[in-house]
């Protein structure tokens, strides 16, 4: 029995990296939401960093009659091009040699687990904050013209997402000749504006399709010729409390654009707030200067009450979340990676580092990936910017 192979002989065997990493792409590939729908572009080995995304524009109507026997002017083709460089990312997490032979759990196991997820989420909010920064934006049902009026949590008025709301966007996708994808538009969406969404009569949810083939990763049902994606990682945008001690704040007078308040700020307090958009009013405004029990805005409100409150103005009123729910065509954005460059999984087994650990105490297990995101095109791809029945903050 002295010449028994076990996979502790010299760390990890081939066959346990093999496994792990299966199982980190297996983990981390159903979280990709953002990146489902995208044109991919892997860059060559030896390419360099950069990608071109090229695209021809479309060809006028040919509205004038050929002349009998005279063959007319050839077309130009118009190209717009896009780049995008690829970055790299990863993270590790180290793991001791007493913790491997004393733990019940099986640890590299979970520590796979463990960065496969933050691998998912990485690679997927790289692309969402490119797809979050697009610049056809529709507030609620179109009402709206800021984010700071969207409202919710009130009796009535709240500006939810509303099947008009999608019918809107899908009316300037399809006046502006996007195309479908797989036959429909793809909707990226978080579960809380699902859940206002859901209720509506036209609602076809995912278990009845009568051809369940091709069911997106996410996918939760469709309506209005929108396909829904759900994803807790979609877009929110959250305004941060004020202080580390308060939300909102209180006026109590003004003397043009400096606000008398009525807490008191520390030196930290009031270098932190200085730059932030508040909501004064109804009205949003970007403070200039903070000290003590003033804030300096950078206008003056039309009025303001004793006790009125300041709350923090980068969401929607009142300091509330503001969900984006994505509209899309094909070819609205592309990804990229270098060749060779996806997603891996890295293990170091105890001792592989030599004299760096002189005592084999030490195992990693990491990741890396490169990645770059683009929109491609703006007029493929509405956000659907509205509040929800429930805030969820920060995501």
């Amino acid at each position: 029995m002295s010449n028994t192979n076990i996979t502790t002989d010299v760390g990890l065997s081939d066959e346990m990296k093999t496994y792990y990493s299966e199982y980190l792409i297996r983990a981390a590939e159903p979280e990709y939401v953002h990146n489902q729908f995208a044109q991919k572009r892997p860059i060559p080995k030896h390419g360099g960093k950069t990608v071109e995304f090229r695209k021809p524009g479309s060809l006028p109507k040919a509205l004038t009659p050929l002349s009998e026997g005279v063959t007319p002017d050839g077309q130009k083709i118009n190209w717009s091009s896009l780049t995008a460089t690829v970055g790299q990312y990863g993270g590790y997490v180290e793991l001791s040699d007493m913790l491997e032979m004393s733990a019940v759990d099986d640890n590299l196991k979970e520590a796979t687990r463990m960065i496969a997820d933050q691998a998912a989420k990485t690679l997927d909010t790289l692309t969402r904050e490119v797809l979050a920064g697009g610049t056809n934006v529709q507030y609620g049902e179109g009402g709206k013209l800021y984010r700071y009026e969207l409202v919710g949590g009130a009796d009535e008025g709240n500006d939810y997402l509303t099947v008009d709301a999608i019918r809107k966007a899908v009316r300037w996708l399809k006046v502006q000749n996007a195309k479908r994808i797989k036959g429909d538009f793809v909707g990226i969406i978080h579960p809380d504006c699902a859940y206002d969404l859901m209720s509506d009569p036209k609602w076809v949810n995912v278990k009845t399709y009568a051809d369940p083939e091709g069911i997106y990763h996410g996918e939760i049902g469709k309506i209005e010729g929108v396909r829904f994606v759900e994803s807790s990682e979609a877009k929110v945008f959250h305004a941060a409390d004020l202080t580390d001690e308060s939300r909102n704040l209180t006026a109590v007078s003004a003397d043009g654009a400096t606000i008398t308040i009525a807490e008191t700020l520390t030196d930290a307090q009031a270098a932190n707030i200085v730059g932030r958009k508040v909501l004064l009013g109804g009205a949003q405004f970007t403070v200039t200067a903070a000290a003590g029990t003033t804030l300096t805005l950078d206008s003056a409100p039309d009025a303001v009450s004793e006790n009125e409150p300041i709350y923090p103005g980068e969401a929607g009123a009142k300091g509330r979340d503001v969900y984006a729910t994505l509209i899309l065509g094909a070819d609205a954005y592309g990804v990229t990676q270098l060749a060779d460059g996806g997603l891996k999984h890295i293990a170091k087994q105890l001792g592989s580092a030599g004299t760096a650990d002189p005592l084999d105490q030490r195992a990693t297990c990491g990741w890396k990936a490169t990645h770059a995101a683009v929109r491609l095109c703006e007029n493929y791809m509405v956000r659907i910017e509205t509040a929800s029945t429930y805030e969820i903050g920060e995501n």
